[in-house]
């Protein structure tokens, strides 16, 4: 059972950062646009919240001064994603050269202005966020040592951000027309829904759900950020499609995703396969084998909102 406890523990490690990034995508590929940038704002996100977290840890200790990095990070994500929507909304620019484009820009603007405040790219913080028992829930037969011991806040946050994406995308107004704007925008824009107010609203909450899973990728796994996301920005796309553009799914493709990033990672705590004696470079593989996989076999029915990447021109129809 102790391995056991152990896989599933490093397992929503990896796999709630890919479920609220891939959330995220939904949003704004419901919406029309697709958002490529997730990695970049994942990184932008994840450096303004581990900064604020490095320069008061000292004055704001504990899960106050985490919750108040997640809304940082939010709002970040938020404000780099408005540079994406303008370009592909107002300009109607390539949604992939915009993307690519920020990807490009977060990684060198964070380690310019790391090196600028500390002069070394590296910004530490004091791992002290981690819960070794949720009080009560931890006592709980086996799903307490499963998902309330050694837990961080992140993963009950994913879980709730999880939920509510599905109320906001399938149960309410605002849900409804994000969806008519990515099948069919000229219809929605008959019906006296704004196209473009709405599209921008699906890109704003993909940053800010891409910034705080920045955050949350870095937190459970690491004590200093280095400018990058190890490519989780874009394993969060396969598992947008590898879930076919459905919260529900997209929490399976998570974790199965984040099984594989565990098997990567920490390989050397699971008896079964230390004892195999392989080269460390083969498990690191195996995330990345998983995804052209998965997408092979995944992709040819996928379910992509049929008017994502093209611009919205009112004057057509």
């Amino acid at each position: 059972m102790d391995t056991i406890y152990f896989l599933v523990q490093q397992m929503m490690y990896f796999s709630i950062p890919l479920l609220i990034v891939a959330l995220g995508g939904m949003f704004s590929e419901h919406s029309g646009v697709i958002n490529i940038a997730l990695e970049g704002i994942m990184i932008m996100g994840a450096f303004t919240g581990v900064l604020f977290i490095n320069m008061f840890q000292t004055i704001i200790s504990g899960q106050p001064i985490l919750i108040i990095a997640i809304i940082i990070s939010a709002v970040t994500g938020i404000i780099l994603s408005l540079a994406h929507a303008y370009a592909a909304i107002n300009m109607k620019a390539d949604q992939i050269i915009s993307g690519t484009a920020i990807n490009m820009f977060a990684p060198a603007f964070a380690i310019y202005v790391a090196r600028m405040i500390r002069t070394v790219q590296q910004i530490p913080f004091i791992n002290q966020f981690r819960i070794e028992k949720v009080p009560v829930l931890g006592d709980i037969p086996v799903l307490g040592g499963l998902f309330f011991k050694n837990a961080y806040i992140t993963t009950y946050l994913g879980f709730a951000i999880l939920i509510i994406s599905w109320v906001v995308l399938y149960k309410t107004r605002f849900g409804l027309r994000l969806r008519a704007c990515g099948e069919h925008p000229q219809a929605a824009d008959s019906v006296g829904i704004n196209v473009y107010r709405m599209r921008y609203m699906g890109v704003m909450i993909s940053g800010a759900l891409a910034g705080i899973g920045g955050l949350v990728f870095v937190i459970p796994t690491s004590t200093n950020f280095n400018a990058s996301v190890a490519g989780y920005g874009f394993l969060a796309l396969a598992v947008l499609i590898f879930g076919q553009w459905d919260p529900f799914k997209i929490l399976l493709a998570s974790f199965f995703f984040g099984l594989m990033k565990t098997i990567a990672s920490a390989y050397s705590g699971i008896p079964v396969l230390a004892s195999l004696n392989l080269p460390s470079e083969v498990y690191k593989m195996v995330p990345y084998i998983a995804t052209l996989v998965v997408l092979a076999f995944t992709s040819k029915n996928s379910k992509a909102p049929k008017a994502e990447g093209i611009p919205y021109d009112k004057g057509s129809r």
